[in-house]
């Protein structure tokens, strides 16, 4: 394919990109008092569980969540399809729940419906939502914005960082663990430093590529879905996203010579387990990437710089695979901002 005439720094998707690094440093600022009283609210009033309801990059912020609450919180986390309600018209029995729905625009009616029927249904509903004024946050008990600022690009990259900032902020709050505050305090730098790295292998692997695994696991697991949406969604590169332990029941079978996958990796009790997949799929003769921090000697490591709590290993993983992300799909010979058959506001009943 024939290089685009388009400079990769010249997109929307890189420069919003770029931005988040900025936007995460001044949401913590803007948001902690609102946390703050959020927090207060369920420490008087504990949630038995925390259901989530979110589509598309906001979905995958919700799988974050579910990893962040059940470590972190050890609050049971599920997630709501919102069709159970738009589209079935079943009603959840939600009483005594905390009921968190992600968006960037909030606009979309089945988001909206579910938001109405989770509060009627006894939920304390939050959203996490980057237009203030949307009705998915009018139809919220309690609004957390994202603090994105616009963004114009159909593919999400800031509004979805911003809403795993978020989700961190709310966890150490909840469970006022100082490390995880000082730790998320730190994110801004760290996406800094791991803007200018090196990833040309994973560019230049992929430009020819029809298809790849992305794999993560755990708090990873969220990033890997991530990347897979968005190569399908820049590049028109067909990627599935798998848990490092769901890829081996069944998927790993067609992993073969040249088959390629890119992993992310952050350092807790999934690290061993992970690397050892990407060891053997290598030995297979896979062509294989690793997004992680430290030293490692193993080819095509991919640097993220280190953070000091593997939850936000994620934020800075990811922010970096959106400038790669872009680069690929001009080298495609696409523009990653205006995908075929995409609107940047999907409204799904």
């Amino acid at each position: 394919m024939s290089n685009s005439p388009i400079a990769p720094n010249s997109t929307l998707m890189y420069q919003e990109a770029h931005e988040a690094a900025d936007v995460v440093a001044q949401q913590f600022e803007r948001n902690d008092t609102a946390i703050r009283a959020l927090v207060d609210t369920l420490q008087r009033t504990p949630p038995r569980f925390i259901v989530t309801c979110a589509r598309g990059s906001s979905d995958h912020a919700a799988t974050f969540a579910k990893y962040v609450f059940e470590t972190q919180l050890g609050l049971v986390t599920a997630s709501l399809s919102p069709s159970i309600n738009s589209v079935y018209a079943a009603e959840q029995k939600l009483d005594g729940a905390l009921y968190i729905t992600i968006s960037q625009s909030g606009k979309s009616p089945d988001l909206v419906r579910n938001a109405q029927a989770a509060k009627l249904a006894g939920a304390h509903v939050v959203a996490l939502v980057n237009v203030e004024d949307s009705p998915l946050a009018l139809a919220a008990d309690t609004v957390i914005p994202l603090h994105a600022g616009p963004e114009k690009s159909v593919a999400a990259t800031k509004s979805y960082i911003c809403s795993l900032a978020a989700i961190l902020h709310i966890a150490a709050r909840w469970n006022n663990d100082g490390a995880l505050l000082d730790a998320l305090r730190a994110v801004p730098a760290a996406m800094r430093a791991t803007w200018s790295a090196d990833w040309s292998t994973l560019e230049d692997g992929l430009v020819d590529a029809r298809n790849l695994f992305v794999v993560g696991r755990g708090l990873g697991l969220a990033a890997a879905q991530e990347a897979a949406l968005k190569f399908k969604e820049t590049s028109g590169l067909h990627a599935e996203a798998f848990s490092a332990a769901e890829v081996k029941h069944g998927p790993m079978a067609i992993v073969g010579p040249g088959f390629p996958v890119l992993f992310f990796v952050q350092p807790d009790d999934t690290w061993e387990g992970t690397l050892e997949l990407a060891r053997e799929f290598r030995e297979r003769g896979a062509n294989v990437w690793i997004a992680a921090p430290g030293e490692m000697s193993l080819p095509n490591v991919l640097p993220v710089a280190e953070t000091l709590h593997p939850a936000c290993t994620p934020l800075v993983a990811i922010s970096r695979f959106y400038r790669a992300a872009n680069a690929i799909a001009l080298r495609r010979g696409r523009n990653p901002d205006v995908p075929p058959h995409l609107r940047k506001v999907t409204e799904t009943v």
